[in-house]
C-alpha cells in the first residue's frame, strides 16, 4: 500500500503549471492592454510632433527673431551686435517715401493682378463645369502654369515685353501703335508685372471655383430652367451666389500673394530688380524689403517693413470678415 500510495501521488511542481500557465498568459495581455492604450493616447502627439518642431524652427522662431529686431539697429555684417532703437526703425519707414511708393505699387500691382484673373478664372470654369469633350486635358493644362517655375515663366515674358525684339511690341506695331518701353514706363511695367502674375494663377482659381460649381445643387438649376431663366441668367442668379464664400476665399489668399509679390518684379527688373525699375515704378513691398536688408545690409529696418507688411494684412482681414458677415447675412434673408 506504501508504494501505491508513493507512485499514485503527482509529483512536486507538476499540479501548479496550468494555473502558471494561465497567470502568464493574463500578464502578457495586460501588458498588450497598456501598450495599447499608451499607443492610443500618445501616437497622435508623436504623429503632430515633427510639424510643431518644423513650425517653431523655420516658422515661429524666425517671427519671433525679425521682430526683436525690429526694435533694433542690426546690420546684416552683424547680426549679433544689436542696438535697441525702439519704435524708430517704424517711424522712420513712415517718413520714408520709398516705402509709401512701394506700398501704392503693391496695392495697384495687387489690383490689377487680381480683379482680371478672378474674373477670368471664373469665366473659364464655367465653361469647364459643362460636359465638353477632353474636359480632363483642359484641367490639367489650366494648372500648367501654375507648376511652371517663377523664374522660366519670367525670363519668357521679359523676351516677350522686350522694347525692340519683344513680340509684344511687334503685334502692337501691326495695328499702328508704337513700341512701348515696358520696363521703364511707370503703367506699362506695373501692367507687365501683373500680366505674369495672371498667366501663373488664373489656371489655379478657376479650378477652386470648378470644385466649388460641382457642388452646387442641380435642383437650383432646374428650377431656374423651369422659371425660364437662360444659361447667362442662371450663372448670375444661381452660380455666383453659390460662389460667394469660395470668391471671397480667393480674394483673401490673392491679396496675400500681391502682398508678398517677390520674385515676379525682382526677375523683370533684371541686374537691378530689387530697386523694380530705374525710377522704382514697379517696387513692391516684398522688394522694398529685400532691398534694405540684403543690399543696404539694414536687418533691423528690413524686419521692421516685414511686420508692417504683416500689420496691414492684419488690418485688411476684418474688413474682409465684415463683408463676409454681410453676405452671409443677406443670404439669410433671401433663403427666409
Amino acid at each position: 500500500m506504501a508504494v501505491e500510495s508513493e507512485t499514485s501521488s503527482p509529483a512536486p511542481g507538476k499540479g501548479d503549471t496550468a494555473p502558471r500557465a494561465r497567470l502568464e498568459v493574463a500578464r502578457k495581455a495586460e501588458r498588450r492592454s497598456r501598450r495599447y492604450r499608451r499607443d492610443v493616447r500618445w501616437s497622435p502627439y508623436a504623429f503632430v510632433t515633427p510639424f510643431f518642431l518644423f513650425f517653431t524652427a523655420f516658422g515661429l522662431f524666425p517671427l519671433l527673431y525679425t521682430g526683436w529686431a525690429s526694435l533694433h539697429r542690426v546690420s546684416l555684417n552683424d547680426p549679433t551686435h544689436m542696438e535697441w532703437a525702439g519704435l524708430h526703425n517704424y517711424t522712420r519707414l513712415l517718413e520714408d517715401e520709398f516705402f509709401w511708393n512701394a506700398l501704392r505699387n503693391t496695392f495697384t500691382i495687387g489690383v490689377i493682378s487680381t480683379v482680371p484673373q478672378l474674373l477670368m478664372a471664373l469665366g473659364i470654369a464655367h465653361l469647364l463645369n459643362y460636359r465638353l469633350r477632353g474636359s480632363t486635358f483642359f484641367r490639367v493644362a489650366m494648372l500648367t502654369p501654375y507648376a511652371t517655375s517663377v523664374a522660366a515663366a519670367t525670363l519668357v515674358f521679359v523676351l516677350l515685353f522686350g522694347r525692340d525684339y519683344g513680340m509684344i511690341n511687334w503685334a502692337l506695331g501691326l495695328i499702328g501703335i508704337d513700341s512701348i518701353d515696358w520696363q521703364n514706363g511707370h503703367w506699362s511695367s506695373q501692367i507687365a508685372v501683373s500680366s505674369i502674375v495672371i498667366w501663373r494663377w488664373t489656371g489655379y482659381n478657376a479650378l477652386i471655383y470648378l470644385a466649388a460649381m460641382q457642388a452646387v445643387p442641380n435642383d437650383l438649376y432646374e428650377s431656374a430652367a423651369l422659371d425660364g431663366a437662360s444659361r447667362r441668367q442662371q450663372f448670375i442668379h444661381v452660380t455666383i451666389p453659390s460662389l460667394r464664400p469660395t470668391i471671397l476665399f480667393t480674394v483673401v489668399v490673392s491679396t496675400i500673394g500681391a502682398t508678398q509679390l517677390f520674385g515676379e518684379p525682382l526677375l523683370f527688373g533684371g541686374a537691378g530688380g530689387q530697386k523694380g525699375g530705374a525710377s522704382h515704378q514697379f517696387q513692391t513691398l516684398g522688394l522694398y524689403l529685400y532691398e534694405q536688408g540684403w543690399f543696404n545690409l539694414n536687418l533691423g529696418r528690413a524686419a521692421a517693413i516685414a511686420w508692417t507688411m504683416f500689420l496691414i494684412l492684419l488690418v485688411i482681414f476684418p474688413l474682409y470678415a465684415a463683408v463676409a458677415r454681410t453676405l452671409r447675412k443677406s443670404r439669410e434673408e433671401k433663403t427666409t
